[in-house]
């Protein structure tokens, strides 16, 4: 996938870019991981910051709206194309400011970029 597209909302995956997230529960390929704690688009990159709970040990995390496969407004919830493993291993979030420094932006898209994507089922 292209590092450009990362920040982009995929088509078709009923979401109107005004909406907020913020609240909505993310699950991964291979489960729960955590919620929507905020989200912001600082550099023209949409990003969601998610707290992780537990998990990660109350890690929060920075993730592209690119890697979002679909969006339940009824359930509150969001699928992302990783596993929990791989949302772990990106680019270590460790203040708000990071989500205005475009270098780590940058290493971020890069991450989630080069990640195997999922095919999704036509139709």
């Amino acid at each position: 996938m292209p590092t450009d597209s990362i920040w982009s909302y995929a088509p078709g995956v009923g979401h109107a870019r005004e909406a907020d997230l913020t609240g909505y529960t993310v699950v991964a390929r291979d489960g729960t991981a955590g919620h929507v704690d905020r989200q912001a688009a600082h550099h023209g990159m949409p990003h969601l910051v998610v707290d992780t709970g537990v998990w990660v040990f109350g890690r929060s995390l920075l993730v592209p709206v690119g890697v979002i496969t679909s969006v339940d407004t009824e359930g509150r919830k969001l699928t992302v194309s990783c596993t929990r493993a791989e949302l772990k291993a990106a680019p270590r979030f460790r203040t708000d400011s990071e989500t205005m420094d475009r270098v780590y932006l940058t290493a971020v898209g890069y991450y989630y970029s080069e990640l195997p994507r999922e095919e999704r089922p036509a139709g």
